[in-house]
């Protein structure tokens, strides 16, 4: 996965793109990272199951008919495991029951193929613009919460003062609960893709860590940290 030029002002998405078909799948990639999203592609269900395993996405785009574990399928069973990704479906299939299937499994959007890249990225655009940020209070401890729509941390429900970089370190950890952030994310999410070592990233958890009055940020070691419930 790499990180091209933003050539456009909206917000950079991190995409699993699962399409068998090579040419296509480079061009949606191409296409959608030069508008600065970034874009991890792979080629059968399994795989794609691996990678939302192992890490954390802002976007599924899913063709259906693909090997080892169909898009459908897919999406069944990341429900069943409780993680809960917007999907957008690409097909070349047209059977009604196939639709209607993807979107009783709560798709955003369905797209039959052939199709305009443009309009896969516009209809990205419309649903980053309009997805709505649910008043959520994530338990991250015995007495730590974390409100991610306001985006503060209580401690004994007491609102804690925290720096900018270390509020977003708890964002994206609390986004992500018993899953690991690799240090690719933090350099993403937290450092806008700053060009800086792990070790940088170590050092601004570990202070993090020390200003915490419970220890609930687990150092998973050579792959990044996670919150473990």
């Amino acid at each position: 996965m790499r990180r091209a030029p933003n050539l456009s002002t909206g917000l950079c998405v991190k995409i699993l793109l699962l399409e068998d078909e090579l040419s296509l799948s480079a061009a949606i990639a191409e296409y959608l990272e030069a508008g600065g999203h970034l874009v991890c592609a792979v080629y059968d269900g399994r795989d794609a199951l691996e990678c939302i395993d192992a890490q954390s996405f802002d976007l599924l785009i899913l063709d259906i008919n693909v090997p080892q574990i169909d898009g459908l399928s897919l999406l069944e069973t990341l429900h069943v495991k409780k993680i809960y990704i917007p999907a957008i479906y690409i097909s070349a299939l047209a059977d009604i029951e196939d639709i209607s299937r993807a979107f009783a499994l709560g798709c955003y959007d369905y797209l039959k193929k052939p199709f305009h890249l443009k309009e896969l990225a516009l209809r990205i655009e419309k649903m980053m613009q309009t997805a709505s940020r649910p008043t959520l209070h994530v338990t991250l401890s015995k007495n730590y919460t974390y409100d991610t729509q306001n985006q503060i941390l209580y401690f004994e429900k007491q609102p804690q003062v925290l720096s900018k970089k270390q509020l977003q370190i708890i964002d994206i950890l609390s986004r992500n609960i018993a899953r690991v952030v690799d240090f690719e994310m933090f350099r993403t999410y937290v450092w806008d893709d700053a060009i800086i070592d792990n070790a940088t990233i170590r050092a601004e958890v570990n202070r993090l860590k020390k200003s915490l009055k419970e220890d609930f940020i687990l150092n998973i070691r050579s792959m990044g940290y996670m919150i473990e419930r």
